[in-house]
Parts: structure tokens; C-alpha cells; sequence
């Protein structure tokens, strides 16, 4: 989100982490603006917030328990959606982004996030964006919120929708596009079910990056729909997994691969988030 938003022109002055990997991450890559807080410990992070006198608040608070790929139990991870809308209640920013698996709309957290931010008066724009036609070569589906203090409901739709690409970007034209390369043609996704293909093309957007790697089994058999034969491909590394994200190649991640995977696979993708910037930039310069 930070990486996207200062590529759209935003000057992002503080990033609050709670997790030592991603708050590392975090320092190393944008000249140690994070701040170590729980955002669960809602006056202290507005005590700190108010101090910097922020325009605008944006984050994605963690998503494991609306996710398909999780349990969809609501726990004290989604207990986070309204604590970030706390937050915003109280340091009032001009506009909010918020963004969150679909699945969130289903839940009683963004529920009460929502009543919150309405009663705080914020306008908002509720959408769900395909990454796959704003910059990303990856077929993910993502929710956001975004509000507007004393905006009208809906104020953010047009400039949402109006830059889309008519196509799904592939993982071809985005290497291309940064003269990159892979040196493959297919690769291989572990899927969820063995129900589901597990070979991909560089010719399609990939399927949704997720916070887990594995490997081809030795023992994998041919899905009829796969791209390729499966014994010739291999899986994509964690720095591959990253540019699909659209991060830069010079992104430093831990040394430790799968929390690396971990924080890739969480990550709004950089494009998307730049996407979204752009939007609300254009709204605000009117």
C-alpha cells in the first residue's frame, strides 16, 4: 500500500506494523518510517497518529479470517477491521482506504466498521476491484473501502472504474512491460483441492498469490485442465512471486524465505494500491 501510494505521489510519512518481520521489511525498504504498535491498542495508536496529523489513513487489516483460503471464523484478527475504523473515527482524516478480502462484506466486523465510519461522516465508496485489470498480472479479487469526510456516498465510483483495462493483464505483457523474464512458459501453483488445475501459462494472469509456496509433489498427477505436462515445470520462487505482485526487484524481503512468502502473499499488490491512489488523487485535484 505505502509503495503504491508514494508511486501516485503521496508523501507517506508512517507505516504502523505490529508483526517484527513486516515491521523490518517496512524499515528497510522506506528509510525507517515504521512505528512498532498494535492497532488492537486503539488510544495509543491514536495518540501516536494524531501527533503526525495525517490527511489521509490508509491499511488492510489482516484478512485470515474472512479469506476463502482460511477458516472464516471471526476471531481477534477481525476484531482489527473496527479497530482501524476506530482509529479513523477518532484522528479524522480527510479520506480513508481500507482493503480487505471480498468476503469481509459478510461479516459482522466490517458491519460495525461501517456504522462507525457513517456516524463519523464519511462518505464511502465501496468496491470490489479485479487486480488482473489494474496493473497486476494476477486474477485477485480485493475489497475497499474508501471514505471521504463530508463526501457524498459513492463519490469515488467514477474515477474506479473509469481507468480499467479492457483486458486481463498476463504475466507475458507485465515482464515485458519492466523487461523482465522468468525463463519459463509454465509453472506450477499447488492447488487447494487436487480437484483443481496446478499448471499455469505466462500467457494468462496468474491465479491469486497466496502466503504459502509449496512445491510440485513428487507424486503429482496430470489435471485435464493443466497448461502443460507437470513434469517439466516448476514452482515459482518467492522473488518471482513478488514481481507478479508487482514489487520492484530491488524490494528487500527477510532473509527467512516463507516469511517472505508470507508477507508477499499478504501484500496488496503495489499496482493495485497505485490503481486506487491514482483515483482518489484525481478526485481530490477535482
Amino acid at each position: 500500500m505505502t509503495l503504491g501510494f508514494q508511486n501516485a505521489g503521496f508523501k507517506v510519512i508512517a507505516g504502523f506494523e505490529n508483526w517484527d518481520a513486516a515491521y523490518n521489511c517496512y524499515n528497510a525498504n522506506f528509510n525507517n518510517r515504521g512505528i512498532k504498535m498494535d492497532l488492537s491498542k486503539v488510544n495509543e495508536v491514536v495518540t501516536s497518529m494524531k501527533q503526525l496529523n495525517p490527511s489521509i489513513i490508509i491499511g488492510g487489516p489482516p484478512c485470515q479470517d474472512f479469506s476463502l483460503a482460511g477458516d472464516q471464523i471471526e476471531g481477534e484478527r477481525a476484531n482489527l477491521t473496527y479497530s482501524f475504523a476506530q482509529i479513523i473515527a477518532l484522528c479524522k482524516p480527510m479520506y480513508f482506504v481500507m482493503e480487505n478480502v471480498q468476503q469481509v462484506l459478510n461479516s459482522s466486523a466490517y458491519a460495525k466498521a461501517k456504522t462507525l465510519f457513517i456516524k463519523s461522516g464519511y462518505g464511502l465508496t465501496e468496491k470490489t476491484l479485479d487486480a488482473s485489470f489494474c496493473g497486476v498480472p494476477q486474477k485477485r479479487k480485493r475489497f475497499f473501502c474508501i471514505g471521504g469526510l463530508n463526501q457524498p456516498n459513492d463519490f469515488l465510483s467514477i474515477p474506479l472504474c473509469s481507468h480499467t483495462n479492457i483486458f486481463p493483464l498476463t504475466i507475458r505483457e507485465y515482464l515485458e512491460s519492466i523487461n523482465g523474464t522468468f525463463g519459463i512458459e509454465y509453472y506450477y501453483r499447488h492447488p487447494r483441492t487436487y480437484q483443481r488445475r496446478a499448471v499455469f501459462s505466462i500467457d494468462e494472469p496468474s491465479p491469486t498469490i497466496r502466503g504459502v509456496n509449496r512445491p510440485k509433489p513428487a507424486n503429482y498427477k496430470k489435471h485435464p485442465a493443466d497448461s502443460a505436462d507437470p513434469a517439466s515445470v516448476r514452482s515459482l520462487t518467492y522473488l518471482e512471486r513478488a514481481q507478479i505482485q508487482t514489487f520492484p526487484t530491488n524490494f528487500i524481503w527477510d532473509p527467512i524465505t516463507s516469511t517472505s512468502e508470507q508477507m508477499i502473499g499478504n501484500a496488496v499488490p503495489v499496482n493495485l494500491a497505485n490503481y486506487v491512489a491514482n483515483a482518489l488523487k484525481r478526485y481530490i485535484r477535482g
